[in-house]
C-alpha cells in the first residue's frame, strides 16, 4: 500500500459514465456527496482490492452520511462495443441494487485520465477521496490495511470535518 503526498494528488478529470443500473453520469460534477470515496481498478482481478476496502468504507459511512463511495471499473474505449456484456455480466454479479447504483463503468480513453490523477501505471487499484469539482483530497493505491485506512479517515475529517 502507498499514500501519495498531498502536492502530487492530480485532478480528477471531468469523464461520462453509467452505473450498473443505467443511470448516465459526468464526473466529478454528477458524485451524489460533496466528498466521495472513490476506487478505480482497471483489471477484472483487481475486484478482490476494491473488495478488500470495502468493510472499512461501509462502517465510515455509516458514521459519516455526508460520504458516498463508487467504484469505477476503468476501460479502453474499444471495450465500448461489448458494454452491454461486460456490464450485463457485472449487474448479475452484484445482487445488491445499491451497489450496483454505485459502481459507475467507465469506458474512456485511460492515458489522459491516468494522467490528469497522476497515475503511475494500471497495475493497482486507486483509492481516492475527492469532491465534486475534481479536488483530491487524499490518494492511496492497492489493498485496504489499518494504517491506510486511518490515513483516509484523518483527509475525511480535514476535508469536511464531522457534522
Amino acid at each position: 500500500m502507498s499514500v501519495v503526498a498531498s502536492d502530487t494528488l492530480g485532478r480528477f478529470p471531468s469523464v461520462e459514465g453509467s452505473n450498473l443500473e443505467g443511470e448516465r453520469f459526468t464526473l466529478p460534477s454528477d458524485f451524489k456527496s460533496e466528498l466521495n470515496v472513490v476506487l478505480v481498478a482497471f483489471k477484472r482481478e483487481q475486484q478482490i482490492d476494491v473488495d478488500s476496502w470495502m468493510p472499512f468504507l461501509k462502517s465510515v459511512g455509516e458514521r459519516r452520511r455526508d460520504l458516498r463511495v463508487y467504484e469505477l471499473p476503468t476501460l479502453g474505449r474499444r471495450y465500448r462495443l461489448m458494454r452491454p456484456f461486460i456490464d450485463g455480466g457485472m449487474r448479475r454479479g452484484i445482487p445488491d441494487a445499491a451497489v450496483r447504483a454505485a459502481t459507475i463503468t467507465l469506458y474512456i480513453d485511460k492515458a489522459p485520465f491516468r494522467e490528469s490523477l497522476r497515475l503511475r501505471d494500471e497495475e493497482r487499484i486507486t483509492v481516492l477521496l475527492v469532491d465534486r469539482k475534481g479536488r483530491v483530497f487524499w490518494r492511496a493505491e492497492g489493498r485496504y490495511d489499518e494504517r491506510t485506512g486511518a490515513g483516509l479517515v484523518r483527509a475525511i475529517d480535514e476535508a469536511r470535518p464531522p457534522a
